[in-house]
């Protein structure tokens, strides 16, 4: 007789393994979940950054550099077997839309997790919403000094601070003997944000802020705040301002004839070369800090790398940030791997807190249970007349 089910009195096989476990007092909860936006041949990974608009160089380039590493990784045979898709949604510099492609990567992309943000008012948008979700954000292109003092353990940087930034750029100029700057700083989260860290930087180091004026990142003139800072006559004048706006305050301070010295924090500037075409040379003697080693630095391997992926990929970009993104990537990366087969989110989190000090191709990181800071490198430099950049 074809046994029916339990009403017939039998039993299937399955039914009674369950007996048997639950007689010998152990529990049978089937096979393990798989983690959101894992398989076992692939790892989904979300990005919203700004694309279009006057700041788009950064979302652009940075993308760039994390989809160089990831294809590598890929045509290789990824991650312990799995690749790596990468999903990027452009904000346009909008914090409203970062909040919604995050909703949309973690609700509907089901991604692992969030890589590569850029822009401080947008990661402010989005934190609250992978927080809840218990998704990582990795890497955001953001220094901003909140965000490193009050910790998160689903938040991640690699590249170092903008108070280690300004704090290397204020204190060269204190070491110089100017004690008297101005600043000019972006009218955003980002830029009142770090106007402020900057300002308590220069009272600890005794440096006199004569000046400080904002300007919108959409402005086509900088005529006032020329005026302004002209009149100040500061030893030195710092920008804190990101994308097109910084060679508009470029153009506007030559040809109202600024002579103080001018200093930028690593993201004023990101297609250098090109920069300095439009600006018929302008960009020559602007000072930056640099939050990742020179492009053109092949005495160490992560450039050696970078350059030679890029060469074998046929890629055109070429920039600080675009290896920026490469080195976030190589990172990321490595926690993976660290976190092995049985891949989870909070696997992930343990695996890049146990990272502790080390080195991915020559460059520094320190990570642990209440440190997800990263790097701490900040270098300066000074542009020529062709974009380039020279110590």
């Amino acid at each position: 007789m074809k046994c029916q089910g339990v009403e017939d009195g039998c039993v299937d096989r399955r039914t009674a393994m369950a007996g048997l476990v639950a007689t010998a007092g152990w529990t049978w909860a089937g096979p393990a979940a798989a983690e959101t936006g894992v398989t076992d041949t692939r790892i989904k990974v979300g990005q919203s950054a700004v694309f279009t608009g006057p700041a788009k160089d950064f979302g652009v380039d940075y993308k760039a550099g994390i989809s160089l590493y990831f294809d590598k990784v890929n045509k290789t045979g990824g991650v312990l077997g799995r690749t790596l898709e990468l999903v990027s949604h452009d904000d346009a510099y909008d914090p409203k839309k970062t909040a919604e492609n995050t909703t949309k990567l973690i609700d509907e992309g089901k991604v692992f997790a969030l890589i590569g943000y850029v822009a401080t008012g947008n990661l402010i948008a989005a934190m609250p919403i992978a927080e809840k979700a218990g998704v990582p954000m990795f890497a955001p292109l953001v220094g901003t000094t909140s965000f490193r003092t009050t910790h998160n353990r689903y938040l991640f940087h690699v590249r170092a601070s903008y108070e280690t930034e300004l704090r290397k750029i204020v204190g060269h100029l204190a070491t110089l003997g100017i004690n008297n700057i101005a600043v000019i700083y972006q009218n955003s989260a980002f830029g009142k944000s770090n106007l402020d860290t900057c300002l308590q930087i220069a009272q600890g180091l005794k440096v006199k802020v004569v000046e400080s004026v904002p300007m919108e990142i959409v402005a086509t003139d900088a005529k006032t705040q020329v005026a302004t800072l002209t009149k100040a006559q500061p030893g030195a004048v710092v920008m804190i301002m990101a994308g097109k706006m910084v060679e508009v305050f470029l153009r506007d301070y030559r040809a109202g004839g600024g002579a103080s010295p001018l200093y930028t924090i690593s993201v004023g500037i990101t297609d250098a070369p090109g920069s300095a075409q439009r600006l018929n040379g302008g960009i020559e003697g602007l000072v930056t800090a640099s939050i990742v080693p020179s492009p053109q630095a092949s005495r160490l391997s992560v450039v050696v790398d970078y350059r030679k992926d890029r060469t074998d990929a046929g890629e055109k970009i070429d920039s600080y940030t675009m290896l920026e993104g490469y080195i976030a990537a190589r990172v990321f990366v490595e926690g993976i791997k660290r976190a092995g087969k049985a891949l989870t989110r909070e696997g992930f989190i343990k695996a890049m807190e146990d990272m502790g000090t080390t080195k991915i191709g020559d460059f520094p990181l320190q990570y642990g249970p209440n440190n997800h800071n990263g790097s701490n490198f900040v270098d300066l430099e000074m542009y020529t007349r062709s974009g380039g950049l020279k110590r």
